[in-house]
C-alpha cells in the first residue's frame, strides 16, 4: 500500500513504541518518520539478535532509538519528547501538505504585509564567505510570520529543509 500512495498522498508514521521485524519497512517508506525519545525504537533485529551474531552489546535505543534514526540514519525526520508532543507536530505538518497530488497545499492568512520589507536582510550574509550565519535565522525572516518547520533538523545540519508560506 505505500508503493501505492506514493506521491499520491502524503504518508505520515509516528513510531511511539518499538517498530521491529518486518513492520519497520512501511515507516521507512512513508514521507515522514516521526519517533518518541526514549519509548520508540526501530529496527529489522534486536539488541538480543546482534549479541548473538556479533557479540556485540548494544541497547535498543543505540540501535534503533530517536536519536539514531533523527541524527545518524536519517530514518526518521522528527522527534518529539513525548505522545502529545509527536502528534501536535504531526498535526502542525500537515497544516502544510497537500491532502493528495491533486490539490494545492493549504493557505493561511497571515497579518504579514505582502509588501513587508526587512531591512537587517541586507545584512544577513556575511561579505566574507568563510564567515558562519544563521541560515534558518535568515529563511525565518522572509517567511511569512517567521513560522518555518523544519524537516530532519538533527541530520545533515549543514541543510536545512522545511515548510513555510509566502503570501
Amino acid at each position: 500500500r505505500n508503493v501505492d500512495a506514493s506521491g499520491v498522498i502524503p504518508q505520515l508514521s509516528v513510531i511511539m513504541g518499538p517498530c521491529a521485524g518486518g513492520a519497520v519497512y512501511s515507516p521507512a517508506m512513508t514521507d515522514f518518520t516521526m519517533m518518541v525519545d526514549h519509548t520508540s525504537y526501530m529496527f529489522v533485529t534486536g539488541p538480543e539478535v546482534v549479541k548473538t551474531v556479533t557479540n556485540e552489546v548494544i541497547t535498543a535505543e543505540e540501535l534503533g532509538g530517536s536519536r539514531t534514526h533523527t541524527r545518524t540514519t536519517g530514518v526518521a525526520h522528527l522527534s518529539a519528547s513525548n505522545d502529545l508532543e509527536a502528534m501536535a507536530s504531526l498535526r502542525a505538518l500537515v497544516g502544510f501538505l497537500p491532502s493528495s497530488n491533486r490539490e494545492s497545499p493549504p493557505v493561511r492568512q497571515t497579518e504579514d504585509i505582502r509588501s513587508r520589507q526587512d531591512p537587517a536582510l541586507d545584512r544577513a550574509v556575511p561579505e566574507d564567505p568563510n564567515v558562519p550565519y544563521d541560515m534558518g535565522g535568515l529563511v525565518r525572516r522572509v517567511l511569512d510570520e517567521g513560522d518555518l518547520f523544519e524537516i530532519s533538523p538533527n541530520f545533515a545540519k549543514n541543510i536545512i529543509t522545511g515548510f513555510g508560506r509566502m503570501e
